[in-house]
């Protein structure tokens, strides 16, 4: 194998910066040829970090955490990217594919407050933040007598924000705690027949060009069939309903041994409808389950269903 640099380009979150170095890791591992000095890692500022006044969803959506990463991968900056994939678009440039998907971590969400304590322990009209049009109206869907704030920031920013008491509680992603070794004293694990999760929702996936063959045949090792399986189900779901960080779905594919088993759920951004739908098929055949349970969803929304 060719000794030539490798560059992984990443947001410079602490989350971020954590799962850069899980792939370099990774990559030594896989290949004892390489050294830690032939692996450089770039940080790259994207849109969506400089926004942190308001809410993604009233600044485009998803792409705000990729465009410049990818501008940087078609121009050759970099050689690959890492992307918590719940960040990326249905779509990707063209020129460019998801490689290889690391072994999932957790999915659930977490409810944090400063005392554990579950959605329906929180008091009545307290007040809440997030920025996940997701988790918002699937909280309202259940606990409609809450306020829900705009609620930005890593992981530390949040943690900061919510002792000095801004909301009651606030969400965060069980694998990105896991990623950073962090288990907060005030937090209770959400099962996810309490809160589907984001699509992708704990997947890493690592993006390259397309006709990259040097880093195609470098990164191959990573690949985590099972959770390739799991992400494109979902994502086949999301794509269908033209998803985006403006609309609350969510969805889960789970392996049982049997098959897939795949389950998807949409809300109006106030909660004052959730549907939740759930299919089978052939572990092979998830895309194919996505696409249809995602038409089903789709047949089962009114006009302007996600209009806020």
């Amino acid at each position: 194998m060719q000794t030539k640099a490798y560059r992984i380009g990443t947001r410079g979150s602490p989350l971020a910066l954590a799962q850069a170095h899980e792939t370099r890791d990774r990559l030594l591992k896989a290949h004892p040829g390489l050294r830690e000095a032939d692996i450089a890692i770039r940080i790259i500022k994207t849109t969506g970090d400089q926004i942190q006044d308001r809410a993604l969803s009233e600044a485009g959506g998803k792409g705000l955490f990729t465009k410049e990463i990818e501008e940087g991968l078609i121009a050759g900056e970099i050689d690959l990217a890492v992307h918590s994939m719940k960040d990326m678009p249905t779509q990707l440039p063209d020129g460019l594919m998801m490689a290889v998907y690391l072994p999932r971590e957790d999915v659930r969400d977490v409810l944090l407050s400063i005392q554990p304590m579950g959605m329906a322990d929180l008091p009545k009209g307290g007040t809440v933040g997030t920025s996940s049009l997701r988790r918002k109206a699937f909280l309202l869907a259940r606990r409609p007598d809450l306020t829900v704030v705009n609620f930005r920031g890593n992981v530390q920013t949040r943690l900061r924000r919510l002792e000095e008491g801004t909301v009651l509680a606030t969400f965060l992603a069980m694998a990105g705690l896991n990623r950073l070794k962090i288990a907060p004293p005030g937090m209770r694990v959400l099962q996810t027949d309490e809160m589907l999760p984001a699509v992708a929702q704990g997947a890493i996936g690592i993006e390259c060009r397309s006709g990259d063959s040097r880093v195609l045949d470098y990164l191959k090792p990573l690949d985590d069939t099972p959770t390739r399986m799991r992400v494109e189900a979902e994502r086949a779901l999301l794509a269908v309903l033209d998803g985006s960080c403006r609309t609350p779905i969510a969805a889960l594919a789970e392996l049982d041994g049997v098959g897939m088993r795949l389950r998807g759920a949409i809300a109006r951004p106030d909660g004052s409808e959730l549907i939740e739908l759930e299919g089978r098929s052939n572990a092979r055949d998830g895309v194919a389950l996505g696409q249809d349970l995602g038409a089903q969803l789709k047949g089962r929304m009114g006009p302007g269903f996600f209009d806020v």
